[in-house]
């Protein structure tokens, strides 16, 4: 039987980290790097060989469940949030060791204990516009030269000026950890160390950091954002759903939540700080009391009441300000975003003169006009139905416009309702205009009010040389769709 290393101190805890398609790689490395005795399980048998050289170089071994029979002692597990193995499941191939469960999300947490500590850092999570939220908090901590982790890539802003640090990135937690890192060596490049060019190791670029993750938070956050639960969509093979895994929000120091999310689904928990928003709800810390709807520049008036600060502050106040929000559900994540700087401390004069400045993220919700048409474009990897929905319900006269839906499947853990879709694009009075394989697949369940083409560039033409304005709605990865 093996058994957990041992030294003068008794024995060394194993440590298993389950799934090296999401991140895995990186959390094993980043323990064995601490002297920690790490081994993986490659879950979806995904790992590339540079990936198993990577392993093999920091003593991580590869090992399979019924493998846990050989061990003794204690086995800390490793697992993604949505892994569909239960804690029992895993426990019954051996049911003596003494178990400790820790998800990714937390281990990333311990990983990086004491980084970032006078700096401001958010977290962002939610169902719908976690991009768009971060990009909105770019803006304003944009003299704070953020580091950021979204969908678009690992990003650093120095002087105003965008450093790409790794585009093709996901939001899994394990990917704050592989930002910090990319960060650090931009910053301390390990030539200009030798040469003595650069005389310190620990230089930094940045003095914030704003992190989006898909399935909750690691913890690190001085302010948790979660933007909403807009559908409350299963995960881990039905054994979880996304508000539970969100729930992780509240590791944070201090929490900023949709009103109606924490009513519904987190209405037990107790927190410290937790501060809400919402459209209307007059009980919440922060509400828009008046929206004057516009697809360049919204107005919206804002109440705040007994915001608690991480400084440990209270505050109150009304805010009016002016930015790209042309639907209620990006007033929603205005909303989660002006509360998440307010429980910052940042000066609300600030927040009004640098959100101006958002005007949506191209390739994903932008508007732009070519010719005579004006394009609305709602393009998202985890677009869903309610996303949908709220997509063409911002849209006040749709006569003037054509409508278009689709995209692809197998993006992201979230799917498309297509019956709830199917009935209430039945409904619509204007004809819809079908693409993609997303669209291929509603026709089917759709009346005779639609037009199906196959190559979505085949939409903008139509609407254009028409004259006609154009809602383009598309599930896909924006960098797909970007190269149009």
């Amino acid at each position: 039987m093996k058994a957990a290393l041992t030294t003068s101190l008794g024995a060394i805890m194993n440590n298993l980290v389950i799934d090296l398609t999401h991140g895995g790689v990186k959390i094993a490395t980043s323990m064995a790097k601490t002297g920690k005795k790490v081994l993986a399980y490659d879950l979806y048998n995904t790992l590339k060989d540079k990936d198993a050289e990577m392993l093999q170089s920091y003593d991580v071994e590869l090992i399979q469940p019924e493998d846990l029979k050989e061990y003794e002692g204690d086995m800390n597990i490793i697992y993604p949030i949505h892994m569909p193995l239960s804690f029992n499941e895993i426990k019954s191939y051996n049911p003596k060791l003494n178990y400790t469960f820790k998800s990714h999300h937390e281990i990333i947490c311990e990983l990086l204990e004491g980084w970032g500590l006078d700096i401001p850092k958010i977290e962002v999570t939610g169902v719908k516009g976690k991009t768009t939220s971060v990009f909105m908090l770019k803006e304003i901590l944009i003299d704070e030269n953020p580091l950021i982790l979204s969908s678009l890539g690992a990003i650093l802003f120095e002087n105003k000026k965008e450093i790409i640090l790794k585009k093709d990135i996901s939001i899994t937690p394990a990917n704050i950890k592989e930002t910090v890192d990319l960060a650090y060596k931009i910053a301390n490049p390990i030539c200009e160390i030798s040469e003595g060019i650069v005389e310190r190791t620990d230089n930094r670029k940045y003095n914030s950091a704003i992190f989006e993750s898909s399935l909750g938070v690691s913890g690190i956050g001085d302010v948790g954002l979660l933007l909403n639960i807009a559908e409350n969509y299963p995960i881990a093979k039905n054994k979880s759903s996304a508000s539970e895994a969100k729930k992780q929000i509240f590791r944070c120091k201090c929490v900023c939540i949709q009103k109606e999310a924490l009513d519904k689904y987190y209405n037990d928990v107790k927190h410290d700080k937790i501060n809400t928003f919402s459209l209307s709800d007059r009980t919440s810390n922060l509400y828009a009391e008046k929206i004057g709807y516009d697809l360049d520049q919204t107005h919206m008036e804002i109440i705040y009441k007994n915001v608690k600060t991480v400084s440990n502050n209270i505050i109150s106040g009304k805010i009016k300000l002016n930015t790209f929000a042309p639907g209620p559900h990006h007033v929603s994540n205005v909303l989660g975003v002006v509360l998440t700087c307010l429980s910052l401390g940042i000066d609300p004069d600030n927040i009004i003169d640098k959100i101006k400045n958002y005007k949506g993220i191209p390739g994903r919700t932008n508007k732009r006009t070519i010719k005579n048409s004006i394009i609305i474009e709602e393009i998202n990897p985890g677009l869903n139905t309610q996303a949908i929905k709220e997509s063409i319900n911002m849209i006040d006269d749709l006569k003037n416009y054509y409508i278009s839906i689709g995209g692809d499947y197998g993006i992201t853990c979230e799917e498309i309702d297509e019956e709830k879709l199917s009935e209430f694009l039945n409904k619509l009075n204007t004809p819809i205009i079908l693409t993609g394989d997303l669209g291929l697949s509603i026709s089917e369940k759709l009346s005779n009010n639609y037009e199906y083409l196959k190559n979505y560039s085949d939409v903008y033409d139509l609407a254009i040389n028409n004259n006609k304005n154009l809602l383009f709605i598309y599930r896909s990865d924006y960098r797909k769709v970007s190269q149009r």
